[in-house]
């Protein structure tokens, strides 16, 4: 059996035991060290072994991650979900489908401080899904709202998965988490548009709420104060310099950490919750990773790889048509992998294609990050689909997926035009790093 058709049953195998829910971790680590010594024997085994956990480990811009993770989970804990959707609602909850767009609103606020778009979905979905169904709002807008709000945490920095991608491309996460702004908001436009488009065309599936006064407004302010102020610490001194990725990564768990205990919303059981969620998706993203280093190992000794990317630099295409194919594949991965498992596994694919072709690390980092988002939507394993269904069981899995569709319509929009238009994700970065 040649090398390449052991690589190519290797990648079988491990979106076969993904598809079967078998831990990413696990997946990567068995396949990995499999193809290896199959390839290049066990005393090579043993050396990725022995280098590939102090390689992951000591890594400068993976080690913003667990802390970036705190920074959430305190956030989750602190109860700034529930004041961000107030607050919102309050500005918005008048207008036709006003607490729907005042979900994508407090997802977008959360999702700045979080990072996770599991724990925004699943946050917002506690707060947002049973108000919009007591106020009379379809449960396909319920729901279709908050799945598309969800994938927000994912763009709007810091992203975990930004910082995935920045590890295994060698790039800047500063320079993502900058590229990731203003296509994040342009997705919260895009997203409250398809909500007014939908209600305007159907008046009945989300009816305006009394108008708040302009102090209700005032005051709900005072309860989001917090989280503008973590996020602009922690973004802002990043983007000019005052401190790196990782340093401000500690200074935004310290002042989530500090607003929550002074507003007495975050006690002792809180903090051990947060850091005790983080220490586990920490180790779980940690685990994952190093089986990447193994799995990469065995994909180079197959030289699959290397025959990928001739393949597709060879088309006599267009680079924008392979650009398409590329996206293309990805959305179809998107409807039977996990988000983290598609990054994980194709970018060492990818990124040499995309470098060849001329396009630039950062912005495809950006077209990647909104094309998994659409697999967090899309059936049949769209996960922030499946976590609405389960915290909140009236609402059928077949609307869930209906309710989502119109935001996938949106999420294709997005995409489109950051591919027409490149300087919606790069202007900043070029502006704010040169």
């Amino acid at each position: 059996m040649s090398s390449e058709l052991i690589g190519l049953t290797g990648m079988a195998m491990l979106i076969v035991l993904i598809v079967l829910r078998s831990p990413i971790g696990l997946a990567l680590l068995f396949v990995g060290i499999g193809g290896t010594w199959l390839l290049a024997g066990w005393r090579t085994v043993e050396y990725v072994g022995a280098n590939a956990p102090v390689h992951v480990l000591t890594s400068n811009t993976l080690s913003v991650l667990p802390l970036f993770l705190v920074m959430g989970n305190l956030a989750v804990q602190s109860g700034m979900a529930t004041s961000l959707y107030s607050a919102a609602s309050k500005f918005v909850g008048h207008l036709p489908g006003g607490l729907a767009a005042g979900t994508i609103l407090a997802s977008g606020g959360f999702g700045a401080i979080c990072g996770s778009s599991l724990a925004t979905v699943t946050t917002v979905t506690r707060i947002s899904v049973p108000e919009m169904l007591r106020y009379g709002y379809s449960p396909k807008l319920a729901a279709g709202s908050v799945g598309a709000g969800g994938t927000l945490g994912i763009l709007i920095p810091p992203s975990l998965i930004m910082i995935i991608y920045a590890y295994l491309t060698e790039t800047s996460v500063g320079r993502l988490f900058a590229a990731g702004m203003i296509p994040g908001l342009v997705a919260i436009a895009l997203y409250c548009g398809t909500i007014f488009l939908w209600v305007t065309l159907k008046p009945a599936i989300g009816p305006r709420q009394p108008r708040a006064t302009w102090g209700e407004r005032l005051r709900s302010l005072k309860d989001v104060l917090g989280v503008g102020l973590a996020f602009g610490i922690v973004m802002g001194g990043i983007f000019v310099g005052f401190f790196s990725p990782t340093e401000g990564a500690a200074i935004g768990a310290a002042a989530v950490l500090s607003i929550g205990v002074l507003s007495g919303q975050l006690g002792f059981m809180g903090i051990f919750a947060a850091l005790r969620d983080s220490a586990y998706v920490s180790a779980m993203i940690f685990l994952m990773v190093i089986g990447v280093e193994f799995f990469q190992f065995f994909m180079e000794a197959s030289r699959v790889p290397s025959a990928i990317v001739s393949f597709f630099t060879g088309l006599e295409a267009p680079r924008l048509v392979v650009l398409l194919m590329i996206i293309g594949m990805l959305v179809l991965l998107g409807c039977v992998l996990d988000s983290i498992a598609i990054v994980l596994i194709m970018t060492p694919f990818l990124y040499p294609i995309v470098m060849d072709l001329g396009y630039d690390l950062i912005w495809f980092g950006i077209i990647m990050v909104m094309v998994v988002e659409i697999g967090l939507m899309t059936p049949p394993f769209g996960i922030n689909v499946f976590v609405i269904n389960s915290m909140v069981p009236q609402i059928r899995l077949g609307e869930a997926f209906a309710g989502v569709m119109p935001f996938i319509a949106a999420d294709i929009v997005r995409v489109a035009l950051l591919v027409a238009f490149p300087a919606l994700s790069l202007w900043l970065p070029g502006l704010l790093f040169g």
